[in-house]
């Protein structure tokens, strides 16, 4: 199995003292191989909940992929194959846009390693000056998700990312502030996705997957 943790970078991908390189590499045979090896490693990492935080949710931990530091670097290292796997050369995102909270936990590292920008969408009211506001509907009622007017340039190739696909209101809601910004949306990329939810449907645009999990039941994210 390729080592994804080795402290020397691959040839054809800067070293981390480098500048970041607009350039994502074709797919290939090995990086595919690659990265189904890290998506069993990261699978397999996952924890479960049962009746949290109610009876009949199976809450889906991502957590301790972060907590230690090689299964971190194995993750940000699945999501850039991923996108390179995804997109290639000609769809070269210039942006990420993360949701809050936790795609605000690689989405940074993810655009860096990809020499893109990131941006945040937040919940109303707690980003300064200019906004644009996009509402999504919840289990009891509406919320509303903002982001800086300025932080996505008409043209730009925007890819957004979070932890958990599970209804798809809020990515949906995510990729509407995109398109009033003139961004080009060319896709979503989640970690992990509650397939039986069928919150895929609801966006429109391509929709990538680390991982799935839960045929059947109850979830919350």
């Amino acid at each position: 199995m390729t080592d994804s943790t080795s402290s020397h970078p691959p040839r054809n991908r800067p070293d981390a003292t480098e500048a970041p390189q607009k350039r994502l590499s074709t797919s290939s045979p090995t990086s595919s191989s690659e990265l189904a090896d890290l998506k069993v490693r990261l699978h397999r990492s996952l924890r479960q909940y049962p009746d949290f935080p109610t009876p009949g949710i199976l809450f889906e931990d991502i957590l301790p992929l972060f907590s230690d530091p090689l299964l971190h670097k194995s993750l940000i290292r699945a999501l850039e194959l991923q996108v390179t796997d995804s997109y290639g050369q000609k769809q070269t995102p210039d942006v990420f846009v993360g949701l809050e909270a936790r795609g605000f936990l690689f989405g940074p590292s993810l655009a860096l390693k990809l020499g893109a920008g990131f941006v945040p969408v937040r919940k109303q009211g707690k980003l300064p000056g200019t906004t644009e506001t996009a509402a999504f509907e919840k289990e009891y009622g509406k919320d509303f998700f903002q982001i800086q007017s300025d932080g996505i340039k008409p043209g730009q190739r925007v890819i957004i990312v979070d932890d958990i696909i599970a209804t798809g209101g809020s990515a949906a809601a995510a990729g509407s502030l995109v398109k009033k910004l003139g961004g080009t949306l060319l896709g979503y990329i989640f970690i992990l996705e509650l397939d039986f939810l069928k919150g895929r449907d609801k966006l429109n645009a391509p929709v990538h997957t680390l991982l799935s999990s839960q045929g059947e039941g109850g979830s919350e994210t």
